[in-house]
């Protein structure tokens, strides 16, 4: 007797393979934070264990939504757009959700979503991405006129070719001094970004044929799913998680004052634990701590000098209109310097 083995349905297959990733996904930010500690400790077991057992967790979970928080509209707005041009170039939506899990994500993405993304990404993005988020308002607008009303011939003019038009040309009209001072100074992945995106979004807000649209949506999806990870590491593991500080310390009353300078992990009742640049661990006695000071980060040295109407192109909305400290004099100790040398 021949027993024939019972094949799985596709469906099934990719439903389990959907649930596996969901269930890793969660795992993606601890695996941040302890590559965080791990590159913090200069790949050192002991200094590692170290900062798990003084650093707060929440510390930690603040610093990495502090420096991600602009992927996450990203994401969304990403996955929307490109989703829904599948579904869209598809003759049964239907069919292609269930063929592909970029048209299911967009076919049940919520509205509300949507536009939580945007108004975050509208004050986390940089300057010079605002077009390009403006042309991802724009697409998905007409593709989800698309995909509602498909025998709403007047209304999907306008919302297709008539809205990304005139948005289009505002923008170019509202970025076009950063474009000549981009090209000026030979920036041109900068005039790129402000120049293409007002151009080209119209193009994407109806119906492409099948397989350009597959081709158009997949492989892009694809390329950003392995390389966000790397970026979003990268970035991470140059994000501060503990105060920059400098310390003063003297063994006795008559000896010469030294300056300690590092990352303070901990203060107990009887040492200051400092992380120094190096990697190194140093346990200072609280008696010989004469004083102590946080040092400011560094200021992040602009990579582009090219301003829009007064605007830094390489700055956010967020960090345009919020209140920063003003740094005016630096405390000789953070320079390395005792503060009254003897």
């Amino acid at each position: 007797m021949t027993v024939t083995p019972l094949s799985r349905p596709p469906r099934r297959i990719r439903r389990t393979s959907l649930n596996w990733v969901l269930t890793a996904l969660p795992a993606f930010p601890l695996v941040l934070l302890v590559l965080r500690l791990w590159y913090l400790s200069r790949q050192d077991l002991p200094t590692m264990l170290l900062l798990v057992q003084y650093i707060s967790p929440l510390g930690m979970i603040s610093a990495l939504i502090i420096t991600l928080i602009w992927t996450i509209p990203a994401v969304v707005l990403v996955l929307r757009a490109l989703g829904g041009l599948l579904l869209v170039s598809s003759p049964d939506q239907e069919h292609a959700a269930r063929r592909s899990l970029l048209a299911l994500t967009a076919l049940r993405m919520p509205d509300w979503v949507v536009v939580v993304a945007v108004v975050l990404a509208g004050f986390t993005w940089q300057l010079r991405l605002l077009p390009t988020l403006l042309m991802l308002v724009a697409i998905i607008l007409g593709l989800t006129a698309v995909q509602r009303y498909p025998g709403e011939r007047r209304m999907l003019v306008v919302v297709t070719l008539g809205v990304p038009v005139m948005l289009g040309l505002m923008v170019l009209i509202w970025v076009w001094p950063g474009i000549r001072l981009a090209w000026a100074a030979g920036e041109t992945g900068t005039a790129v970004l402000l120049l293409v995106p007002p151009l080209l979004g119209w193009l994407l807000t109806g119906p492409l044929p099948p397989r350009a649209a597959r081709l158009a949506t997949h492989w892009p999806a694809v390329a950003a799913m392995i390389v966000a990870p790397f970026v979003i590491g990268v970035v991470f593991l140059r994000a501060p998680v503990l105060p920059n500080s400098a310390v003063e310390v003297a063994a006795g009353a008559e000896a010469p004052i030294e300056v300690i300078r590092g990352q303070l992990i901990t203060v107990d009742d009887t040492a200051t634990t400092i992380l120094r640049r190096g990697g190194d661990v140093v346990f200072i006695p609280n008696s010989d701590v004469r004083s102590k000071t946080l040092c400011p980060e560094p200021v992040r040295t602009q990579n582009s000098r090219i301003t829009v109407r007064g605007w830094a192109i390489d700055e956010s909305a967020l960090e345009w209109v919020a209140p920063t400290r003003q740094v005016t004099e630096v405390d000789p100790r953070c320079l390395g310097r005792p503060l009254e040398p003897r």
